[in-house]
C-alpha cells in the first residue's frame, strides 16, 4: 500500500516536471508548475520521514521555504505585470537591469 503511494507520487512528480517544461510561456504556469512539484517533493518526504520513524522538524522548514518561494514568485510575477503589462516569460529576456 505505501509503496503504491510513493509510486503514484514519483507518477505525480514526472508529471509535474512535463507540465513545467511543455508550459513555458506565462510566468504564472511556470510558477504553479513549480508549487506542484514542490508539494509532491513534500509529499514524498513526508511518507519517508513517517516510515523511517524521523523528526518531522525538517518537513517544517521544508514548508517554510515552500511558502517564501511562492511569495517571491509571486511578487516577481506582480513586478513583471506591473512594469512590461503581461506575464510572457520572453519579455524577461528584454529587460535591462
Amino acid at each position: 500500500m505505501i509503496t503504491m503511494l510513493i509510486n503514484s507520487l514519483i507518477i505525480s512528480y514526472i508529471c509535474g516536471f512535463t507540465v513545467l517544461f511543455s508550459m513555458r510561456s506565462h510566468l504564472l504556469l511556470t510558477l504553479i508548475g513549480i508549487e506542484f512539484l514542490m508539494i509532491v517533493i513534500y509529499m514524498i518526504m513526508f511518507y519517508n520521514f513517517i516510515i523511517f520513524n524521523f523528526d518531522l522538524y525538517f518537513i517544517m522548514l521544508f514548508l517554510i521555504l515552500l511558502v517564501c518561494e511562492g511569495g517571491l514568485g509571486l511578487s516577481i510575477l506582480v513586478t513583471l505585470i506591473r512594469t512590461h503589462g503581461n506575464d510572457m516569460i520572453n519579455s524577461l529576456y528584454m529587460m535591462l537591469w
